[in-house]
């Protein structure tokens, strides 16, 4: 069974656990170059581990592909199931030496079921950190004019607040616009069949298409469609237990919501110009369904086609009809 070294990961710092001869020992390292290179020149790291980490925001992810450029395995992990793990040990203590032995521990425990890690690719990369960046310029945007708005509404406003709040909306509006066209430049130079493909599908357009693409490393993430629509979080949560309790069903919405407000969105159209959506929506419209469950189904359904599009590598065909061998 190979070593398993578990890793504590933060801003300045890396803890590292592991055990040797039975006995569970601990290292601390910068979590730099220096550092890095000092960890994978140490003793225990010679014996091809396997080294498990937390998706710790953007601290890990240097470390994870510096130990990937050197051919050392890795797993990264959500940190909630390594906190869900250690409650169910009863594990009290909560420091940076503590979490690493739980890691390690964890990896143990799950080695079968661990997948490797590997970096994404660098137009991913940049689509993320634009399409990030966008929605915090919204934010900026959407606030700045909601703050000229209640000035105005208050009967009074001062002439420079006024040019200046207009001034940073335009600023703004440009930034955005601008990003948003280099996103396009990206998806077209790097991911041009995929966009392709994707903005075949009635309703889905290219704001949405690349956001797809960025969230799921181009389709690589997933084997299945139902583990994409888990991701983006519009499966169904059941909430019932025995006779006395049932709650109402909704969507988990444990993934990301900017995606799934798209899709929202596209759901609105959908339903009048996509023809198998507008066949959900009469049928589940005739059984009394509330409008937001309707557009939520045809939500999942347009992740649907897109994944079968994608992965097919063939555009969107309205009246298709699959192979059936007798």
């Amino acid at each position: 069974m190979s070593k398993v070294i578990g890793i504590d990961i933060s801003k300045q710092t890396f803890d590292v656990s592991f055990r040797e001869e039975n006995k569970l020992l601990h290292q601390v390292y910068a979590n730099n170059l220096k550092g890095f290179k000092k960890f994978i020149e140490s003793d225990f790291c010679k014996d091809n581990p396997i080294v498990v980490m937390e998706a710790s925001g953007p601290y890990y992810v240097c470390f994870a592909s510096y130990l990937y450029d050197h051919a050392i395995k890795v797993c990264v992990v959500n940190p909630l199931i390594v906190k869900r793990f250690g409650q169910m040990k009863f594990y009290r203590a909560k420091t940076d030496k503590k979490e690493a032995s739980v890691i390690m521990e964890y990896g143990e425990t799950e080695m079968k079921s661990l997948s490797l890690w590997k970096p994404e690719t660098k137009g991913v990369q940049r689509l993320k950190q634009m399409r990030t960046t966008v929605e915090l310029l919204h934010k900026q945007e959407r606030q700045s004019k909601n703050q000229l708005s209640a000035y105005k509404s208050s009967g009074f406003i001062d002439h420079e607040v006024e040019k200046g709040l207009k001034s940073i909306i335009r600023s703004l509006e440009k930034t955005i616009s601008k990003i948003e066209n280099q996103m396009l430049v990206v998806c077209n130079s790097c991911y041009k069949e995929s966009l392709e493909l994707i903005t075949s599908v009635p309703c889905v357009g290219k704001k949405t298409a690349m956001m797809l693409i960025a969230i799921t490393d181009d389709f690589s993430k997933f084997e299945h469609y139902k583990q994409l629509i888990a991701y983006v979080g519009f499966a169904p949560r059941v909430y019932q237990s025995g006779t006395s309790v049932r709650g109402k069903g909704h969507i988990c919405k444990m993934g990301k919501s900017q995606t799934r407000k798209l899709l929202y969105m596209c759901s609105w159209t959908a339903k009048k110009y996509n023809k198998t959506c507008r066949e959900m929506y009469e049928r589940l419209k005739a059984k009394g369904k509330p409008e937001r469950v309707i557009k939520v189904a045809i939500a999942n359904k347009l992740l649907k086609q897109v994944f079968a599009v994608v992965t097919s590598k063939q555009k969107y065909i309205e009246n298709y009809q699959p192979n059936i061998c007798f």
